[in-house]
């Protein structure tokens, strides 16, 4: 491990924005945010580009963003703590386990934002938004709860789609692919993460959904 990297994780462990594997957190998040304002996750949250904008937008609501890569994180961590944000923490974790880190109907929304697609379908049951994952979203999600998908991969989206339609979701928003132009200048799609600004130098469509489970 490079030094700079073995240095921000030791830092990370130091981080009062951040909670690492081996925890027994479930049930103490009002507890870590000394409030009871509604929960969002970010799911594979790399650096944090959704969790802080956010964060930075609705101050009456908690953000936790979700990786397993530390420096990722630490980047995140660091951003939050310079802007003095005391709504935004990030778990360093696996999201395979995400359903037991958090207590029924703790979530209000879920956001994954560009998530790797597992495009070969043997590793379909990885994808974030398959039904596997679904269903340990639904253990902590409330009800009519949403979860956005954002990605620039069409197989991704008609796949998740077909999920959608298969376990009875209701699709409450839908951009295929997004139309910037038409945009409310309030809207959260505007918001964009590392990836995205890649993606959209080469030209590539980004596409949206928000449903219920």
């Amino acid at each position: 491990m490079k030094r700079k990297k073995r240095i921000r994780f030791e830092n990370l462990k130091t981080f009062k924005n951040t909670t690492e594997l081996p925890i027994k957190i479930q049930g103490t998040w009002h507890t870590i945010f000394t409030n009871n304002h509604p929960i969002t996750l970010e799911l594979g949250c790399g650096k944090g580009e959704y969790t802080i904008a956010l964060a930075k937008k609705y101050k009456e609501k908690n953000f936790i963003g979700v990786d397993i890569q530390g420096e990722r994180i630490w980047s995140g961590a660091t951003e939050a703590k310079k802007d003095k944000l005391t709504n935004v923490h990030f778990l360093r974790v696996y999201i395979d386990h995400i359903d037991t880190y958090f207590i029924k109907n703790e979530i209000e929304e879920i956001w994954i934002t560009f998530p790797d697609p597992h495009p070969k379908e043997r590793k379909s049951k990885k994808r974030l938004t398959s039904p596997l994952f679904l269903e340990r979203y639904k253990h902590i999600l409330k009800e009519n709860g949403s979860v956005h998908l954002k990605t620039d991969n069409h197989d991704l989206f008609i796949y998740t789609l077909d999920v959608i339609k298969k376990t009875k979701g209701t699709i409450k928003n839908i951009q295929n692919p997004i139309d910037e132009q038409n945009l409310q200048e309030d809207s959260l799609l505007h918001i964009e993460t590392t990836y995205e600004k890649i993606y959209k130098k080469q030209g590539k469509p980004i596409y949206y959904v928000e449903w219920s489970l």
